[in-house]
């Protein structure tokens, strides 16, 4: 050991700060996945791995004119050779590689069971059989052998593999890609090829076109499920900046059926095509679900009658349901309309860059050329040689008498071959090729063929001087060989594009929440819709209740006000007098909020007294996740007056300005940035210098002022300060502004609970671990929950078995802060609080 540590001493200990190494360690691995896994090189619009597998199979020669071979002989060369990663990583690469509703046109051809857009999992890759389809095996490998691209050593140095394949078409554009990096993350979509060569010879032919007659060229993405893109400038906005939003819808048609039931016939929502990467099975099971739920009405049957020749779901409709409002609740609650999120990312020259539709295009042009020069330098390279060789050999044969003396004379081979070049004027390469002529090559047909293959070799050779001198001559062959992968591999657009406006995209979702009556009307053919001129806000009411319901009465109404026409233990928890000009705010679990025009609210009134579930007022994208409603508000006149303060359940807490929420777009905003598992949990509104009194599920509390020294104001992009110190599986259960609530209500989830004043807890500092104000009665209790105790109120307990017990707040003893708490309900085996609700 003394050893060892006089060796260090003696300048082996590299002596560096620990962020520095830190920071280019890290570097040093982002651009590693960024380069090497995640992102696709614009080039050929490929991932290493999937590079690799195209590769691996070219070299096994399983072109698609041989017979498939298991894939999992092909997955064994990949990682012995190229790939040194885990086996079913590559497998995956390559079912994407094979799959049709995958890809646009895809580079593999597939024997047997590769997955289905149903979700369906492959079947293993022993069972599985693969090649080159021949799209991908002109298209990537054609040119591979002519030394068009670089070679490197692969991971062991004992293997060569190609640094880009020479795509002669851009499968970046064609097939689309999508990856996730370290801080970044690509998002193609897929194109039709005879757009994309189209575009591509005209980029050529003018290098200044317009984005507008580009545009007419290449007017949207081609998805291989097809389905159709209501645009209203998002693929515009992708193609110009790199980045943009395109909403996609499935096809659905109108059919009169019989019914399931009964000898009636039954109107029906066929829907024929779903959007991009949608897995039918789970759309078919999340209407489903919003049946059951009662958040979707008038469907009496879902079926899926898909078979071999396309996709088949029916919808089957009750008696008198509006088939137009219908579907708009569709576009609105489900998949059936999504939005594909593009970034034009790719890795250009070892950096990643956005980049537009015109320049993916360009770069594509740049590379090929480039390629092409390669290869008929190649070409030319070997056409000289060979005429080199010719030349000789007829220069033999005109001589013949003479080689045959030198021949003869010439005690052995390299004599021959010295006094050929000698007597003739040969060169070295010449002379080899005259001693290894065999006989036939005498005869005067084969003579006659020697000079034939001479002459079309000169032609050819001044063929290829000229392409390689005479740049227009280059692009002129460029675009001969694109015009006929065009005439080979074209196919009819699938995707149809619908052109909009988004005035008129958020005038369908609005059709979806308004009154049947109304919605008929708008879509009866009879008559022809007239725009309908803004209204002024009116006075309104709106009403939240527990099970996530709101209702929004008129004033003046008295029928539907309060609990009255509610579902059983459902309550209210809010109520707010607003305009319906207004945005009601939306705050989610997942540290989002999206606002909901007040007036886009239908009005309750009637058999809808419970009201509308407040969860399909918000976008498609709020729907698909599994993010629950934490807060609802109104902005003040003045937002930048007011403070909102973010807790989650592990502890981490943010301050905020209101003005962060002002003018939101219908996609909503992400206010706080989340770690793994942890979620929003609660918030409170307040003003600088207020305090705020924090509780765990251990019983401690910490109070604490907040003002810029402790908690600062942050942006949107923050992801917040620790709070308070969380012991192992505890959780934060409360937060409450101590300026408007002096008296704290504290619950267990047992079923024990005691009020106490606020006072009684002194000011702390953010981060601490806080003070045992409630001691549990059995080891196995936790706090549930800390609420503000107002006196005449009331309380409802939500149970883990879906129970509501409602308590009067008056009815908890008041206690000082050492004492337990006295028992609140009566709860059944194995129950337990698992929330505190304040009842309006």
């Amino acid at each position: 050991m003394a050893k060892q540590l006089n060796l260090l001493s003696k300048g082996q200990v590299i002596t560096t700060a620990l962020h520095t190494e830190m920071q280019r360690s890290y570097l040093e691995y982002a651009m590693s996945v960024i380069v090497g896994r995640a992102l696709p090189d614009v080039r050929d619009g490929l991932k290493p791995v999937h590079r690799r597998i195209l590769y691996a199979m070219h070299e096994l020669g399983l072109t698609p004119d041989r017979p498939y071979r298991k894939c999992a002989r092909v997955v064994g060369d990949v990682l012995g050779k190229y790939h040194p990663h885990g086996d079913q990583s590559v497998y995956d690469a390559l079912v994407r590689l094979v799959q049709n509703f995958s890809s646009r046109y895809p580079l593999l051809g597939g024997h047997g069971n590769f997955g289905s857009v149903d979700n369906d999992p492959p079947a293993a890759m022993r069972y599985t059989e693969t090649r080159l389809a021949p799209v991908g095996h002109e298209g990537m490998l054609a040119e591979i052998a002519e030394e068009t691209v670089e070679f490197t050593g692969n991971f062991d140095n004992s293997q060569q593999e190609p640094t880009v394949l020479p795509a002669q078409l851009p499968f970046l554009l064609l097939n689309g890609c999508a990856g996730i990096a370290v801080g970044m993350a690509t998002n193609i979509p897929p194109h039709n090829l005879g757009e994309i060569v189209d575009g591509l010879i005209a980029l050529i032919d003018n290098p200044d076109l317009t984005d507008d007659k580009l545009f007419q060229l290449i007017p949207g993405p081609d998805f291989p499920t097809g389905g159709e893109i209501v645009d209203h400038g998002g693929i515009k906005e992708a193609y110009t900046t790199g980045k943009g939003g395109i909403v996609m819808r499935g096809i659905v048609t109108m059919e009169e059926i019989p019914a399931t039931r009964g000898t009636k016939r039954r109107t029906a929502l066929i829907v024929t095509e779903l959007p991009f990467q949608v897995n039918k099975a789970g759309w078919i099971e999340k209407i489903a679900d919003l049946v059951n739920q009662g958040r979707l009405h008038g469907i009496s049957d879902i079926r899926d009658e898909s078979d071999r020749e396309g996709m088949r779901v029916v919808i089957e409709l009750k008696r008198d349901t509006n088939p137009q409002e219908l579907l708009q609740h569709l576009y609105h609650q489900t998949a059936l309309q999504t939005t594909f999120g593009a970034i034009l990312l790719a890795i250009v020259d070892g950096q990643p860059r956005q980049l537009t539709l015109r320049q993916l295009l360009q770069e594509f042009l740049k590379f090929r050329e480039h390629t092409l020069n390669r290869r008929y330098s190649y070409e030319l390279g070997k056409a000289e040689n060979r005429v080199n060789i010719l030349a000789g050999l007829l220069k033999a044969l005109a001589n013949l008498d003479d080689v045959i003396a030198i021949l003869r004379q010439a005690p052995d081979g390299s004599t021959a071959k010295m006094t050929l070049c000698t007597r003739l004027d040969l060169t070295e390469v010449q002379a080899d090729a005259i001693l290894s002529m065999p006989l036939r090559r005498l005869t005067g047909l084969e003579q006659q063929n020697l000079q034939q293959e001479f002459d079309q070799l000169n032609q050819e050779i001044t063929r290829l001087q000229t392409l390689l001198e005479d740049r227009r001559e280059l692009l002129k062959a460029l675009k001969k060989d694109l015009r006929t992968l065009k005439r080979k591999y074209n196919d009819p657009r699938r995707t149809k594009i619908v052109h909009t406006t988004e005035k008129q995209v958020s005038e369908d979702k609005g059709k979806a929440k308004q009154p049947k009556a109304v919605a008929a009307a708008e879509n009866s053919p009879a008559k022809i819709p007239t725009p309908i001129p803004e209204q002024p806000p009116e006075e309104t009411i709106l009403e939240v209740t527990q099970r996530g319901y709101i209702r929004r009465i008129s004033p003046n109404s008295k029928k539907t006000k309060g609990e009255n026409g509610l579902l059983d233990h459902d309550f209210l928890i809010q109520t707010e007098l607003t305009n319906t000009h207004k945005d009601l705010l939306i705050l989610t679990s997942g540290g989002k909020v999206y606002p909901i025009t007040v007036g886009d609210i239908p009005l309750t009134t009637g058999r809808s007294a419970r009201g509308t579930p407040l969860i399909t007022m918000l976008t498609s994208t709020a729907q698909g996740n599994t993010e629950g409603i934490i807060t609802r508000f109104l902005l003040p006149e003045k937002p930048e007056t007011l403070e909102m303060v973010l807790l989650t359940k592990e502890g981490r807490i943010k301050r905020l300005s209101l003005s962060e929420f002002v003018n939101l777009s219908r996609r909503g905003i992400t206010i706080l940035k989340l770690k793994d598992k942890d979620e929003l949990a609660f918030t409170q509104f307040l003003s600088s210098g207020e305090h705020l009194i924090l509780a765990s599920s251990s019983g401690r509390l910490l109070r604490f002022p907040v003002n810029d020294e402790q908690l600062p104001i942050m942006g949107r992009a923050a992801m917040g300060l620790q709070a308070f110190r969380l012991l192992k599986n505890q959780q934060m259960v409360g937060c409450v502004n101590v300026s408007k609530y002096n008296q704290l209500l504290l619950v267990t989830e047992e079923g024990y609970g005691k009020i106490m004043a606020a006072n009684q807890l002194r000011a702390a500092n953010r981060g601490d671990l806080g003070i045992q104000l409630l001691k549990f009665n059995n080891k196995t209790d936790n706090l549930a929950a800390m609420v503000p105790a107002k006196p005449g109120s009331e309380v409802a307990l939500l149970t883990n078995k879906e129970r509501v017990i409602r308590v009067s707040v008056d009815a908890v003893p008041n206690l000082n802060k050492d004492s337990k708490g006295e028992s609140i309900c009566q709860l059944n085996r194995d129950e337990r609080i698992v929330s505190v609700v304040e009842v309006e």
